[in-house]
């Protein structure tokens, strides 16, 4: 096992990953920008490197300043959490050029899972259900027409190598389909580098679900269960919820199987999500893989009581997996709401400033990942997400009880937040009788804001 890390990431999932590693015996190193000198990350590592000014590229996302550190302190592996460098194959390279372990997959995972229509290629030569679609890259914009009057409109138009919903628009005629098309195009080009575009069919009334994965370098390969992160604004999660209420036990079977085949189709090691739509006639499509941890992994551990930032380092390490797939045992549902310093009223505008008065919830089965403190002044230069709120329970029914007194009981001021906004979307009728899909706020605006 290493006896140093460096985490090459901020806020709440470098609070995660220091108190994993504190609890292994492991020391962490904490990188920061001029922005972050007081951030909680850098008090609790045992080490801190500034490596930058405010602006991401030129400290979180800056490389070179990262492996500085991480040789100047002595740190044998780089953990990069989520966001920023985590897929980022040209990091992974330069980590192993320097001898330093990057606690992820190998930079060819993340090449071929990355890259959208490669993964597509990949998943049906798998053997793995995918939306129907194009094979690959579309080559021209009159080649993207025809393949979408052929398949049928409506469609998604799609960045190979697109996220967070940047470079993805929906087509439900011609005379659309050349304007969003050129669209995302320009998008994925500003935003990525990368203008290449594949496009598939647009399935209606979806659920998102998707399947934590985890390999190792032994042939190990398992999944620990599914998570729905139906509820979206802008292709963005709101609320997590572990497991699906929306699969019957043969669909949640299938889907497993398939996750794994997927993982092993590329000798997967390491974290991971397949990412799966799930058609309102309970037929179920790849879409993605992210070749990463994710945001909403509390609420897998709380099902499973498998800490999956362990299970990396152990993966990383060399060392083989300490649980099989018959050790994954499902308990009771976890619910998770991505709490934001935004203003709802106004088109969730980001809000940073100071805290002034801070009330976290607590109490049995509720559990908040978060890097804020009372007086502590949220910068306005990363992601607005300053607290991640899961509740566990037996059921869904309890456990939607159990966030509506956890959003209760938490009190942020100073800053505008979202609480009151994830207030209203768990005492919507329709969510709590599991009436969801992926436009389920753009469908209930209205209600949410009454």
């Amino acid at each position: 096992m290493f006896s140093k890390i460096l985490i090459a990431n901020r806020g709440e999932i470098a609070v995660r990953i220091i108190r994993a590693c504190r609890e292994m015996d492991i020391e962490t190193v904490a990188v920061y920008s001029t922005a972050d000198a007081e951030a909680l990350h850098t008090q609790l590592a045992d080490e801190a490197v500034c490596i930058g000014e405010a602006n991401p590229l030129k400290s979180y996302l800056d490389m070179k300043s990262i492996l500085s550190a991480a040789v100047l302190t002595g740190a044998e592996a780089i953990h990069p959490g989520f966001g920023f460098l985590s897929e980022n194959s040209k990091f992974a390279t330069m980590c192993e050029e320097c001898g330093i372990t990057f606690i992820g997959p190998t930079a060819d995972m993340i090449d071929r899972m990355g890259n959208k229509s490669e993964a597509r290629k990949t998943m049906i030569a798998a053997g793995v259900p995918v939306v129907p679609g194009s094979e690959g890259a579309i080559e021209s914009i009159e080649a993207g027409l025809a393949l979408a009057e052929d398949i049928g409109f409506p469609v998604m138009i799609k960045a190979s190598a697109g996220g967070g919903g940047r470079g993805m628009r929906i087509a439900h005629n011609k005379d659309e389909f050349i304007n969003n098309f050129n669209t995302a195009q320009a998008e994925a080009r500003t935003a990525f580098g990368d203008d290449t575009m594949y496009i598939e069919k647009y399935i209606e009334e979806p659920r998102h679900i998707e399947f934590q994965i985890i390999g190792d370098e032994h042939g190990h390969v398992i999944h620990l269960g599914e998570r729905d992160c139906s509820i979206q604004r802008r292709h963005q999660k709101v609320i997590e919820e572990a497991p699906s209420a929306a699969l019957t036990e043969e669909i949640r079977v299938a889907m497993g199987k398939d996750a794994v085949k997927a993982a092993r189709s590329i000798n997967y090691k390491n974290a991971g999500t397949i990412e799966f739509l799930l058609d309102k006639h309970g037929v179920y499509y790849f879409i993605e893989m992210n070749t990463r941890i994710q945001v909403e992994h509390p609420i897998t551990e709380m099902i499973t009581g498998i800490d999956l930032i362990k299970e990396q380092l152990r993966v990383a390490a060399g060392e083989e997996l300490s649980i099989g797939q018959e050790d994954v045992v499902i308990k009771g549902h976890a619910i998770e709401c991505r709490i934001n310093a935004e203003d709802p009223s106004n088109n969730f505008m980001p809000s940073p400033g100071k805290i002034d008065q801070l009330y976290i919830p607590g109490g049995f089965g509720v559990r908040v990942d978060s890097a804020v403190y009372n007086q502590y002044k949220i910068p306005p230069n990363y992601d607005s997400m300053i607290a991640k709120l899961i509740v566990h329970d037996t059921d869904r029914d309890k456990a939607i009880g159990k966030m509506k007194r956890a959003l209760g009981e938490f009190v942020v001021n100073g800053i505008k937040t979202n609480i009151d906004f994830q207030y209203a979307l768990i005492n919507n009728e329709k969510f709590q009788k599991n009436q969801i899909d992926t436009a389920f706020i753009e469908k209930n605006w209205s209600d949410l804001n009454a």
